[in-house]
Parts: structure tokens; C-alpha cells; sequence
């Protein structure tokens, strides 16, 4: 299974059914989604997943909507139902494009984690964190986003909208806000794997860019210090190094023989040591000779 249908289980079974309001809200919740079709009379949910049609199903059992069919159509499971029936949830009319009337109902923590939960489980989706961070939830229309958005931002959740052909979706690419919304609609388990994934991902990330930065700046040095034997060799071949003061001979022939060594270990090879500063003092030296040379 994937990691969006994993989340979708485990929210499938959280026990709040005798709670009418509860079931009320997460109905809501559906209904705001991009995945409702209103066709006529009806009201059709369309989901693959077969936990998320057991728990649409047993919401409406739990607010006496009982004339409802379900359909399976290839990996497509479809439940139909009487819009009329629906009218002791929203008491208004129109209610799948969000009534007016919702945020009076919706007053509570409790309800609005509710609805939230329903609308993920309607229209959401989450990739898989160890490929990115991505989570969607796609609903019917630009006032279902704002609502939702809003009930997020009060809780500290930032999410971003994107306009589509199907409706708007509200998205999440931050790996610490999509598992504050986890958390936020009940989803305990995916926050412990999410979070388990993240950190060894972060890690890795670190390491990585850690490994890439030593890369980097050893390749620099052994760009440098091939310049500079080039340079030397330069100078040998115009018969001029005898020119070069006692220090600079001294320092050139260690970088000879030393490729592969640091300006501060060419500094402690020195008869007299120096610095990391004063051994790049003298290659500048050597280097300055070698360009008025050519």
C-alpha cells in the first residue's frame, strides 16, 4: 500500500461514531471535496480506497442516511446517495458549495479537526516522505479552500492554494507542517513514521551536504596546488629558479615533492615553520614570477 492509503486506514478506524457531530462534521468534510459529484437528486462519492468507502458508508449510517448504493467500477468504488437526505447536516441549501452556515456549526476544536479529517480523507493525498514531501487535498471550490485554510492557519498549519480545472487544492511541501496536520486530524501513527522518516532524511541531507562542501574544497586545493607546480616547472624550464629568493626555492621544491599536502602542512615541512598565511604568501610569489615569465 502506499503512504497517502496508510494514512487513510488508520484514520478509517478512529472510533468517534457516536458522536453525531463528529459525524456530522467529517461528513462536511467529504462533501467539500473535489471527489463529490452532485448528479441531479444524487450525491456521488468516488474514492480506491476501499477503508475510505467502509467509513463514508458507516458515516451515514450514523446520521440515518440509509438509501445509498455502492458500485465498483474497475479500482473505483462509487457511493450514491439522495441529496435530500443530507438535510439534517446542512440546513441550508446548496450545502456540497459550503454554506454560510458552517461556521456556526463549526465552532470547536474537536469539530473542526473533524472536518478537516473528512476533507483529507475525501480529496487528500500524501507522497511517500522518503521521495519528498508533498501533501494535497483537492476541494470543490475556491470558498471550500478559503474556509479550510483559515481553520489550518488558526491552528499554526501554513498550506498554499492552487487553482485547477476540477476545483482548488490546498498543498503542503514543508515536512514539519504536513506532520503538524497529521497530527492535528488524528493521524498518530503517520506522524511517528512521518517524523522517523524525516529525521534520517534531514541526517542524510546534512551528511550530504557536508560530504559535497569537503568535495568542493579538495578539489580546490588540488586545483591550486597543480597551478602552482605547473608554475614552479615553468620557471625551472626558463632556467629562473636560481633567481627565486632562498624561501621561495624551499617552498617550491616541498610542493614538488608534496602534491597532495595542505598549505599548513607545507608550513610545518618548512626549516623554519610558518603559517598557512606566510606559505601562501610565497606560492603568490612564485606564481607572480612565473605569469611576468610568459
Amino acid at each position: 500500500m502506499s503512504f497517502s492509503t496508510d494514512v487513510k486506514q488508520e484514520l478509517s478506524k478512529i472510533n468517534n461514531l457516536a458522536n453525531k457531530e463528529l459525524v456530522k462534521a467529517e461528513l462536511i468534510g467529504y462533501l467539500l471535496t473535489a471527489n463529490i459529484d452532485v448528479i441531479g437528486k444524487k450525491i456521488k462519492f468516488s474514492t480506491e480506497s476501499e477503508y475510505n468507502i467502509n467509513r463514508f458508508a458507516k458515516l451515514l449510517n450514523n446520521v440515518a442516511v440509509q438509501d445509498y448504493k455502492i458500485e465498483i467500477q474497475g479500482k473505483t468504488f462509487a457511493i450514491t446517495a439522495n441529496k435530500f437526505e443530507f438535510c439534517e447536516i446542512e440546513n441550508v441549501n446548496n450545502y456540497y458549495k459550503i454554506c454560510d452556515s458552517i461556521s456556526d456549526f463549526i465552532n470547536a476544536e474537536i469539530l473542526q479537526k473533524a472536518i478537516v479529517r473528512g476533507t483529507f480523507l475525501g480529496g487528500g493525498s500524501a507522497n511517500n516522505p522518503e521521495k519528498k514531501y508533498h501533501l494535497e487535498i483537492n476541494l470543490s471550490c475556491a470558498k471550500s479552500a478559503k474556509y479550510i485554510n483559515e481553520i489550518l492557519k488558526e491552528y499554526g498549519i501554513e498550506v498554499k492554494t492552487l487553482e485547477k480545472e476540477s476545483g482548488v487544492s490546498l498543498y503542503i511541501k514543508d515536512g514539519e507542517e504536513i506532520s503538524k496536520l497529521f497530527a492535528f486530524i488524528g493521524a498518530n501513527s503517520a506522524v511517528l513514521k512521518f517524523e522517523e522518516v524525516r529525521v534520517l532524511r534531514d541526517m542524510r541531507n546534512n551528511v550530504n551536504r557536508l560530504v559535497n562542501c569537503e568535495t568542493a574544497n579538495l578539489n580546490k586545493t588540488i586545483d591550486a596546488a597543480l597551478k602552482q607546480i605547473e608554475d614552479i616547472k615553468y620557471i625551472k624550464s626558463k632556467n629562473k629558479f636560481n633567481e627565486l629568493k632562498e624561501g621561495l626555492q624551499e617552498i617550491a621544491e616541498l610542493r614538488l615533492k608534496n602534491p597532495d599536502a595542505t598549505l599548513a602542512e607545507l608550513g610545518r615541512m618548512l626549516k623554519n615553520p610558518v603559517g598557512k598565511s606566510g606559505v601562501n604568501h610565497r606560492l603568490q610569489a612564485i606564481s607572480k614570477m612565473a605569469e611576468e615569465l610568459k
